[in-house]
């Protein structure tokens, strides 16, 4: 496996294969596979993930549940999945009863240990899939998310509506929402990285003080990863600094989102002491922008004011946006923070992924 893998922890009872009420699957006969679980499973194996199998199994190894019982369907189980291109990189599975008191029971992590010591893992990207709220205590014990499959055992956890292997593959499979742009002209070199699906870390540095703050909030309170640096031609002034980076970001920004599917697409009222800034946005691919405030400093540290609004406008052009801004207040400092960080907020909400559909009777945007 790759430094960091993405792996998923997924049960087998219950969420693979289904789990008759009270009774061991011990034979072919009770071996039925849960709705959807064969193509969810090779499209999250195709979408990068390892599949790693940890399941109880309650006196495996016993009279009371000998090792041929368990074999002969597990092993038509592994077969079966073969056969279709899916691949499990471990199996494990703990023998004991909860009156053992084992570590390697679920929701402790015991029968993981030597996979965790040989495999470091992304924990950002990797969660545990079952169907039992033994199943999510494994994933926080892990520092892994946690995913309810629907299953007919009742829960008492605090988790919403449980998922079916088709919503799970919709939303894990999907592609990274991450882009990485180079812009180098005579007047300015620009890197800048950004990843949708990953809260910080956030650096930004074009040697405008108040505007590196300025970007910072929009990514802070977008609640996505950027990383931007720009060296620009500030002996001559801010100006293409500041268009240039909007110019970089929002094409970055559009990239990332690629092709919108499942998005809120609209997204902010944001008050920051005496000043109210209203945001309103649209993903929708037609670079647009209004603004209507009046700034009463024609400088905030080093940023003119008068940029503002010409970095929103190259933001929104290069994005694909249609971003509305209205001002108003006292001390322009709150004013101008107030449009940044409402804007991050109105991303924070447009971003989120909240289907699979695209949000437009186009079919496309």
């Amino acid at each position: 496996m790759n430094i960091a893998a993405k792996v998923l922890f997924i049960d087998r009872d219950g969420t693979i294969i289904e789990e008759p009420p009270g009774e061991q699957i011990d034979s072919l006969e009770k071996l039925r596979l849960v709705a959807g679980a064969i193509p969810a499973l090779l499209r999250l194996q195709e979408a990068g993930y390892n599949l790693v199998m940890v399941s109880n199994q309650d006196g495996l190894g016993t009279a009371r549940f000998p090792e041929d019982s368990f074999r002969k369907p597990h092993d038509f189980l592994m077969t079966l999945l073969r056969s279709q291109g899916i691949r499990f990189a471990a199996e494990y599975f703990c023998p004991h009863i909860p009156s053992d008191n084992c570590d390697c029971r679920k929701p402790k992590t015991g029968m993981l240990a030597e996979f965790l010591r040989a495999t470091p893992i992304d924990k950002q990207h990797s969660y545990v899939i079952g169907d039992r709220e033994t199943d999510l205590e494994l994933a926080r014990n892990l520092g892994v998310k946690g995913i309810r499959i629907q299953s007919s055992i009742p829960f008492t956890g605090g988790q919403s509506e449980p998922l079916t292997w088709q919503d799970i593959a919709a939303s894990l499979a999907r592609p990274d929402r991450s882009a990485r742009i180079a812009r180098k002209t005579k007047e300015t070199d620009i890197a800048v990285a950004v990843n949708l699906d990953r809260e910080g870390p956030i650096h930004v540095t074009t040697g405008v003080g108040f505007f590196d703050h300025m970007i910072e909030q929009i990514a802070k309170h977008g609640g996505f990863s950027l990383d931007l640096t720009c060296k620009g031609d500030l002996q001559i002034d801010e100006h293409h600094t500041v268009e240039d980076c909007a110019i970089a970001l929002g094409t970055a920004l559009r990239q990332a989102l690629g092709d919108k599917q499942g998005i809120a697409r609209y997204g902010f009222l944001l008050p920051m002491d005496e000043a109210l800034a209203q945001i309103a946005l649209d993903l929708s691919g037609r670079g647009y922008f209004v603004f209507d405030g009046k700034f009463n400093r024609e400088l905030v540290g080093q940023l003119p004011t008068e940029l503002v609004p010409h970095f929103f406008r190259s933001l929104a052009e290069n994005l694909g946006a249609a971003i509305n801004i209205k001002v108003n207040g006292e001390n322009t400092h709150h004013m101008v923070e107030a449009c940044f960080k409402g804007l991050g907020r109105a991303f924070r909400q447009a971003f989120r992924v909240e289907g699979t559909e695209l949000p437009s009777s186009k079919g496309v945007l």
